[in-house]
């Protein structure tokens, strides 16, 4: 080993875990061929007894010794989940599993102890159960916040782009130089031809960035585990919100691409018209990620080996309750109380119930749901386990988007809750105005001065992502991945703003939702309240008078940069404020799906911009400066209450009040709504290159919102 030795407390070392996770420990990791020394005992049975050898055969250029601990942790349930499985957060065993590692690592009274642990945990544990339970350790642990959560997309990228990638990679990286290589393009039409039409929307199915977002989400908030890292402000409500999205911005892709909107898996007994054939290997279990022919049918499960059984009846039972309670108005707690649902807290009980997470006021009354359902849909190619196959997609959070299926799965989910918004009173005019405040106007400008304003602009580009971290067994050195994604061009808002009283403060909240359906007919408000998309939320100061609000999209606090979406490794801050930027805001919308797809002739939506009092939104309690929490709409704040006291999805949540038919019989002085056009180029953008450097411009990444901004 290298006398070159790194400090042990030194964070930065417990990063270099992520690399390459199912090459042992002992082997150099990234740029600086980093080695880990470990004690005998941490090494597996393997390699105890070549520890010598290992030692010569393996210098590294750099070397982290590693302390053994005073008591090792049982980790022998965790063990139960063999290193060559699939992994699975919907299957309850493995939940449980995930739960009891991520209690160990929480558990861990040091940092030194906690790197420790991990060291002796990695080459023992299933790489993808080890790699989520020491994400989420590592995101609420106070002594490892800091650190920036790898791009998953670096560490298993198997699970997001075409398996035949990874056969020319290994070619790349045994043969060609690394100064010489060149990216390997990953084919856009990879996993159906256009003989399949739900194929016209795979873009956004199996973008990347997207599917990294579910993950981070369910990073940030896990629905089993210890009590204090899932009892987070309002996480229920947000389940719902975040799906509500997703589900909104399908559609609207779906709208985009002359596709119906989607269908919600009503019976669960009915053939599942929908085939997906994902194209992925999974490197751990050395498998393929199992297809779903078209026309399949659920089936009661029993699977020994994963402790898993339950019938469709139960889902079909546990959906018949909750909406029961949806219906009665109230939910009927463990201890035999009855809780109302009401508009402030319902919602949030509500998805805690549905997901179903371990906040769930009485799991063994109304199940679980959601998790379950994912489960019987990821396995109705193998029910029983008779062939000895894995789950498919939809049972892993990484790659369940990707499916058709998931989101009439969740169309299925967001229709129960829909039910309960609609017994929810209507917002009066007094809750929906803003006295003295009136939006006169509202234009956007995408940043060319020759393009015409209220115009979305939206093209493909293309990037590249580097898979030499997640490339196990393979020579070092830079391996880039091109792949092909949906882009719009950067844009200003600029809202003209009426003040008749003395100067107040007002939040900003900006949507949009396509005017017509997928035959041209116009929506009907009630129908296209659920389709608003959230662009961006605020706060800003109005003087008396005549105000100009000017805000640049990548701005938003719906979205996380592109940079953040797709990290490299070794270009990663370790510590301090930059470093904190890296965590909260892996979890949010990815900046490049902000706008839909429109068409080339100009998709006509509704842009809707409403300012209401900040005096009736804030939340007392509520942090501002908590590092970064700029995709705060679906992803909350960091130890802090949720920065908006409103509804999420307010104004659009609830049935609108009596006589409304259409948007502009809705609007209140305080609103404005301004028709404009996504306007789609079929033009590929080649990449741009060149690593990621925190903003000092005041851009996102660097900028903390104030309520006088």
């Amino acid at each position: 080993m290298s006398a070159d030795s790194k400090n042990a407390s030194d964070p930065k070392n417990l990063l270099y875990m992520f690399y390459r996770p199912v090459e042992p420990i002992f082997i150099g990791k990234g740029d600086d061929n980093v080695t880990f020394e470990v004690p005998k005992e941490y090494l597996s049975d393997r390699y105890k007894p070549l520890v010598s050898d290992i030692q010569s055969r393996f210098p590294g250029s750099k070397t982290v010794t590693i302390r053994s601990v005073s008591k090792l942790p049982d980790i022998s349930r965790v063990l139960q989940l063999d290193r060559h499985d699939n992994f699975s957060l919907f299957i309850p065993m493995h939940r449980e599993l995930a739960a009891q590692l991520i209690s160990i690592l929480m558990g861990m009274k040091s940092f030194d102890d906690f790197q420790s642990v991990c060291a002796y945990c990695r080459d023992r544990v299933n790489p993808y159960l080890f790699i989520y339970a020491m994400s989420v350790a590592v995101l609420h642990r106070p002594d490892t916040r800091d650190l920036q959560i790898p791009s998953l997309a670096e560490i298993f990228p198997e699970k997001f782009m075409d398996s035949g990638v990874f056969l020319k990679a290994r070619e790349e990286a045994i043969v060609v130089p690394t100064a010489s290589r060149m990216a390997i393009e990953i084919p856009r039409d990879y996993s159906a031809s256009d003989l399949d039409i739900e194929h016209r929307v795979a873009y956004f199915r199996e973008d990347i960035g997207l599917n990294l977002h579910h993950w981070h989400w369910h990073l940030v908030y896990p629905f089993e585990g210890p009590r204090n890292i899932i009892n987070k402000d309002r996480r229920g409500e947000l389940f719902y919100y975040m799906h509500q999205q997703i589900l909104a911005r399908y559609n609207f892709e779906r709208i985009s691409n002359r596709l119906g909107r989607t269908k919600r898996l009503l019976n669960l007994r009915e053939e599942i018209p929908e085939g997906y054939f994902p194209k992925l290997d999974s490197t751990v279990a050395s498998r393929v990620w199992p297809g779903r022919h078209r026309n399949a049918v659920l089936s009661d499960i029993d699977r020994e080996t994963e402790q898993l059984q339950f019938d469709i009846a139960d889902l079909e039972r546990w959906r018949d309750r909750i909406l029961e309670a949806i219906h009665m108005g109230a939910i009927i707690t463990a201890d035999q109380l009855r809780i109302e649902l009401d508009e402030v807290r319902g919602i949030d009980i509500l998805g805690n119930i549905l997901e179903s997470s371990i906040l769930s006021v009485n799991r063994d009354l109304y199940g679980d749901l959601h998790n379950r359902g994912h489960v019987a849909i990821a396995l109705c190619h193998d029910p029983d386990h008779r062939y000895l196959e894995n789950i498919s997609v939809m049972g892993d959070p990484t790659t369940a988007m990707r499916d058709p299926i998931f989101y009439r799965w969740h169309a299925m989910i967001d229709h129960m809750f829909q039910e309960h918004k609609n017994k929810l009173p209507q917002y009066t005019l007094k809750q929906l105005s803003f006295d003295g405040i009136k939006v006169n106007s509202v234009e956007v400008q995408i940043q060319s001065a020759s393009a015409p304003k209220n115009e979305f602009a939206t093209f493909w580009q293309q990037n590249d992502i580097d898979l030499s971290r997640g490339l196990d067994f393979a020579p070092g050195g830079m391996i880039l991945a091109r792949f092909t994604h949906l882009q719009h061009a950067p844009y200003t808002y600029k809202i003209y703003v009426e003040n008749t009283g003395s100067t107040v403060t007002g939040t900003v909240r900006i949507f949009l939702a396509p005017k017509s359906d997928e035959r041209g007919v116009p929506f009907l408000f009630n129908d296209q309240r659920i389709l608003f998309i959230e662009l961006d939320k605020f706060v800003t100061t109005l003087k008396k008078g005549n105000n100009l609000i000017e805000r640049r999209s990548i701005d938003s606090s719906v979205t996380i940069p592109f940079e953040f979406t797709f990290r490299n490794l070794q270009n990663m801050p370790t510590t301090g404020p930059d470093a904190e930027q890296w965590n909260y805001c892996g979890c949010g919308w990815p900046q490049h799906l902000l706008i839909p797809k429109g068409t080339p002739e100009g998709l006509p939506c509704d842009l809707f911009v409403m300012i209401s009092n900040w005096a009736d939104d804030k939340v007392e309690g509520a942090k501002s400066d908590v590092g970064c929490d700029d995709a705060s709409s679906y992803c909350g704040r960091r130890d802090s209450m949720y920065p908006d006291k409103r509804s999420m999805g307010f104004p659009f949540d609830r049935r609108p009040r009596q006589g409304v038919a259409n948007l502009k019989q809705f609007l209140t002085p305080n609103m404005f709504v301004h028709e404009t056009k996504i306007k789609f180029t079929d033009r590929i953008i080649p990449p741009s290159g060149g690593a990621f450097k925190p903003s000092n411009t005041g851009g996102k990444g660097s900028k903390q919102r104030k309520p006088s901004e």
